[in-house]
């Protein structure tokens, strides 16, 4: 049986040979975190005129804000150099196309795996979603205070970005209202 992964592990070798990150430290250098989705399109770094070493780059399917996520973004924040987040969404997202109800049935269907006891987080409603995310960060006891966190949609055919909420920093406070 041959190695599935012979491939990679031959680029690595090439990559290898022309290596030139070693000096690179374990901190943000530009103090980012960008909590995103792992489709294959996005280019985080790239997108945004980064470098690496320059960001934390935290990738999920929907990039959603989940518990793991406030789990990387403490030690982020408080060890790695992180003083700023970015949530990018973007357009044309599986995760955005279906409820969880719909993704377990086509898991179901297609692979004959019961996934209900997973939550996939999908997003049918991207901007609210965004909103969500970003109140998770502001509001998370173990972020600091007045950190800024700001959510964006990257837009997969022309490569923009746009604001969907502006950062404020500091809590999320309920109003009374």
């Amino acid at each position: 049986m041959s190695d599935p992964f012979a491939d990679l592990l031959s680029a690595n070798a090439a990559y290898a040979q022309q290596f030139d990150l070693g000096d690179l430290q374990g901190r943000a250098a530009r103090g980012l975190a960008i909590v995103t989705c792992m489709d294959t399109r996005i280019e985080p770094l790239r997108m945004l005129g980064l470098r690496p070493g320059d960001a934390k780059i935290l990738r999920n399917a929907g990039g959603r804000v989940t518990d793991d996520v406030l789990r990387t973004l403490v030690l982020a924040v408080h060890l790695l150099g992180v003083d700023r987040v970015m949530v990018v969404a973007h357009t044309d997202c599986r995760m955005a196309k279906s409820s969880d109800e719909e993704v377990h049935g086509l898991i179901l269907r297609s692979s004959g795996v019961d996934t209900r006891s997973l939550e996939f987080r999908t997003a049918p409603d991207q901007d609210t979603a965004l909103r969500l995310d970003v109140t998770r960060i502001r509001a998370h006891p173990l972020l600091p205070r007045g950190l800024p966190a700001a959510s964006f949609l990257y837009d997969v055919a022309s490569g923009r970005v746009r604001t969907a909420v502006a950062a404020t920093g500091g809590r999320d406070v309920p109003s009374d209202k």
